[in-house]
């Protein structure tokens, strides 16, 4: 051994061995720890928050599966043993939800299509075409967002009266052919972002503003399409004031609609009102997901904008 290799006694030899790793430092060690701790709190904070935001759903469906005397036990009884599922089948024998089920996705999809239809196109319009008084109707339909629906509610129910609309879904359906103030100002504020010099380079190439719409800017506009769709979805299914006024006949009833019925008629028999929840709100998270699968598609497809 050699006079440099030697290591005096009472010291310790600070030269790492090849393939063996040195201790961490003190600091370090305690960072990593603290690190790691923190993260496990907050997990554990968000996972309560969350559970307790799952109360409310987690104990609708479990009400929906239990016999009539269990419902206002105290204390609260969360699984019932058996599971009634009788429930549901019974619900359909009091009314026919399956008719209501089928009138609310006929009038959420119709809405939703011409909501997305008019608004995108009026949007369009607002965004890159030039026309006199363009900013003033732009201006007038934001003022329209400030009117409560229930001031227009009178004017409306004599109009579709007249017309012969009572008692069908056209009130609910054809008026978002002629396009929401909200729509038309999300996609307007979307299609703002869009690059001008996209719509020039088009115009060279001999394209109108129709092929420029529906061969630029919906392809684009995914995300934008994906959110006013979402929410004129959920709007129209959750509309109780609408079907309430303008439908007369049971076999036009809406799901929400059917609800309240079901209140009236099954006053106390809370499983059957919370079974015929659970079913209402099914289409409901079915249209989430799909509706956040094509968001994340729409943006992945447009790209980051630097």
């Amino acid at each position: 051994m050699s006079a440099q290799d030697a290591t005096p006694i009472g010291e310790t030899s600070t030269t790492a061995m090849p393939g063996v790793t040195t201790a961490a430092p003190d600091g370090l060690t305690t960072y990593r720890i603290l690190y790691i701790t923190g993260r496990v709190l907050l997990y554990s904070v968000l996972a309560i928050v969350g559970l307790t935001m799952l109360l409310p759903l987690l104990w609708m469906i479990s009400t929906s599966l239990k016999e009539p005397g269990e419902v206002l036990l105290l204390p609260p009884k969360w699984i019932s043993v058996p599971l009634q599922w009788g429930n549901y089948p019974k619900l359909f024998d009091v009314l026919p939800f399956d008719l209501f089920l089928l009138n609310s996705i006929r009038i959420a999809v119709f809405a939703t299509v011409g909501s997305l239809l008019s608004c995108s196109m009026a949007a369009f319009a607002f965004a890159r075409m030039r026309f006199p008084g363009r900013n003033v109707i732009f201006a007038i339909i934001l003022a329209t967002m400030m009117i409560p629906f229930h001031v227009t509610l009178i004017p409306l129910f004599k109009l579709y009266r007249d017309i012969g609309w009572l008692g069908t879904h056209l009130p609910l359906t054809v008026p978002f052919f002629f396009g929401t103030a909200f729509g038309i100002f999300l996609m307007r504020q979307f299609y703002l972002t869009i690059p001008q010099e996209l719509v020039e380079a088009a115009r060279i190439d001999g394209c109108n503003f129709i092929q420029i719409y529906y061969r630029i800017f919906l392809p684009l506009s995914k995300p934008a399409l994906a959110t006013l769709g979402i929410f004129t979805f959920l709007g129209s299914w959750n509309n109780l004031m609408g079907p309430l006024i303008f439908l007369t006949k049971v076999e036009t009833m809406t799901i929400t609609l059917g609800l309240t019925l079901l209140t009236n008629q099954a006053g106390g028999r809370w499983e059957l009102i919370q079974a015929g929840a659970v079913i209402s709100i099914l289409p409901i998270i079915v249209m989430f997901f799909i509706g956040q699968e094509h968001f994340i598609q729409g943006i992945a497809r447009t790209g980051i904008k630097g």
